[in-house]
């Protein structure tokens, strides 16, 4: 029975893979005593005991935990550490076969940032089918639960004489440099880095990222890019092609609804596209749980897929059929 290592203690994520892990009975977990939680050798040996380590650590404890550990180490890193590294390979098996078959037999794998998940899963397939040129003018916005912050701004939100700023919705990252936009250029295959505007609001849980369109910026070089130009439907089929069969990403009909609930998923490990407006101008959307699809629950497929285990084993999504039919108006 595949024994599993949790390094780390204190995060939501690490909780959230904890809690996974112990309710599975086709894994083991491995535990160390509290007085030899912060010990680099017995974090290192322990490690070397697993047949997969999650790292759940600030990203220099990572480091120094990698840096550290010999070879035949399976390390699952759920920290911005390695994301960037070219000895990881990155843990957004949908996307494409290339990332699947790499996580499978990969020996250090990175789990995807929350909002980078999103923009990824938006943006990749129009980069891929030459939808978007490479050098589009690229924005995103990603509203988030409050928990994406960690325990320090949880205890913020959940205080009982807490700020009263905090009732609303409130930007951050507006210096653009926030962590994960390295992250999302790179995976993309983007030229430069997109204009990011994350959110945090008053609720805990719950991820909605949009990425607007104009029919005017895609691509004419090749005959996706050409056939794309028919506005919603089209885009909307062409992300039904690219996650067919896919049983944690669906794609919806295109969403005419007054209002997008952000937290539809929350408590989901899945991810729901859709695509919103008319032909001319439009906003494609990706709504799922930071904690689920944005976090622990992406770190459980990885470890399922190296397992060789169907990667949504012990994972909580709607099961629907994927393969809908083409949309038509």
């Amino acid at each position: 029975m595949p024994t599993i290592f949790i390094d780390g203690s204190q995060g939501t994520t690490c909780l959230c893979l904890r809690e996974r892990v112990e309710a599975r009975s086709d894994l083991i977990l491995l535990t160390l005593p509290e007085e030899h939680r912060k010990s680099l050798p017995h974090r290192v040996a322990m490690a070397q005991k697993a047949d997969i380590t999650f790292l759940c650590l600030p990203d220099e404890a990572s480091r120094e935990l990698v840096n550290a550990h010999s070879t035949g180490i399976t390390i699952i890193d759920a920290s911005t550490a390695h994301r960037m590294e070219p000895d990881f390979v990155y843990g957004f098996p949908e996307l494409s076969v290339t990332f699947r078959n790499a996580i499978q037999n990969a020996g250090r794998i990175a789990v995807p940032g929350c909002h980078a998940s999103g923009a990824a899963a938006l943006l990749y397939p129009l980069l891929k089918e030459r939808v978007l040129a490479p050098g589009a003018p690229v924005s995103i916005t990603s509203i988030t639960g409050y928990s994406g912050g960690g325990k320090t701004m949880i205890a913020q939100y959940q205080a009982s004489d807490r700020d009263p700023a905090l009732a609303f919705a409130r930007p951050y990252g507006v210096s653009q440099t926030h962590k994960h936009l390295a992250e999302i250029t790179k995976i993309c295959g983007l030229r430069r880095h997109p204009v990011f505007q994350p959110i945090v609001c008053d609720f805990y849980r719950g991820m909605l990222v949009s990425v607007p369109l104009a029919r005017e910026w895609f691509s004419s070089a090749g005959a996706a890019g050409a056939r794309v130009r028919g506005g919603v439907d089209i885009l909307t089929n062409l992300y039904r092609e690219h996650y067919a069969g896919q049983k944690l990403i669906s794609v919806l009909a295109p969403n005419l609804e007054t209002y997008v609930n952000p937290c539809a998923l929350a408590g989901a490990d899945d991810m729901q596209i859709f695509i919103t407006g008319n032909d001319d101008r439009m906003i494609a959307y990706a709504r799922f749980d930071n904690l689920g699809k944005g976090a622990s629950g992406a770190a459980i497929q990885c470890m399922n897929l190296r397992l060789g285990v169907p990667m949504e084993t012990g994972l909580v999504y709607e099961e629907t059929v994927r393969s809908s039919p083409p949309v038509r108006r």
